[in-house]
């Protein structure tokens, strides 16, 4: 496949797994009792009020086409974070972790649904839309768990990270929470020396491999789609 097709299989799925991800995250400190996602109009699913240009759609692309032209590397990006201001939840320090789950767990749903449509795409094969579901619904699950495996990395500000947080005890919660300013430079030395990959390609691995036997879909058949684009 060229560049152009692979963005076209690509598009729907990254928007969707970038964008409800964080609208997970508003829906959740709603429910708790912070409504400042709410205030602000995120707590919703309509893409634009997620999209960050670099993060959802430039970085994306640029990881896209160095993936077509050298092969290998991770696809990910992110939206613009979703506000949450955890002293207004109810029980800060306990609702953390479910608000901090829902974005991860969201994209483990979307997965399962993009499992379906390769499922609906292999039945009806012959069909002229059968190919283009099934690699879009391939790209759908690969995106999906790879959002999913790096979000849980315990590193704040990651959800991971905020899920330690939520479980440790105080102090050693706080203690751990001063990493969180300098998550993202730790994330970025991690991914330039290619530990990032060797800690996550496992699990992701794993994730997939369980997803598939859970639909029914022949893991030869996933892995295969998902390297045709």
């Amino acid at each position: 496949m060229n560049l152009i097709q692979v963005i076209a299989i690509y598009a729907l799925p990254v928007i969707l797994a970038i964008t409800l991800h964080e609208a997970a995250h508003g829906y959740v400190a709603k429910h708790f009792g912070d409504l400042t996602a709410y205030a602000q109009g995120r707590v919703s699913l309509n893409p634009l009020r997620h999209i960050d240009p670099v993060g959802t759609i430039a970085l994306p692309l640029i990881l896209l086409a160095v993936g077509k032209l050298f092969g290998g590397g991770i696809l990910f990006g992110w939206a613009k974070p979703v506000p949450v201001n955890f002293s207004n939840l109810r029980h800060p320090k306990r609702d953390m972790l479910w608000v901090a789950a829902a974005g991860p767990f969201s994209n483990l749903g979307m997965a399962m649904l993009w499992g379906l449509a390769i499922k609906i795409g292999l039945e009806f094969q012959g069909n002229f839309f059968s190919v283009p579901l099934a690699l879009m619904g391939a790209a759908g699950v690969f995106f999906n768990v790879i959002i999913m495996v790096l979000n849980l990395l315990p590193l704040p500000p990651l959800d991971g990270g905020r899920i330690v947080v939520s479980l440790l005890p105080h102090r050693m919660a706080y203690a751990f929470s001063r990493i969180e300013p300098y998550g993202f430079i730790i994330l970025i030395m991690l991914l330039f020396t290619g530990v990032l990959g060797r800690i996550m390609w496992p699990v992701i691995g794993m994730t997939m491999s369980l997803i598939a036997a859970v639909l029914g879909v022949p893991l030869p058949v996933l892995f295969k789609l998902a390297s045709v684009i």
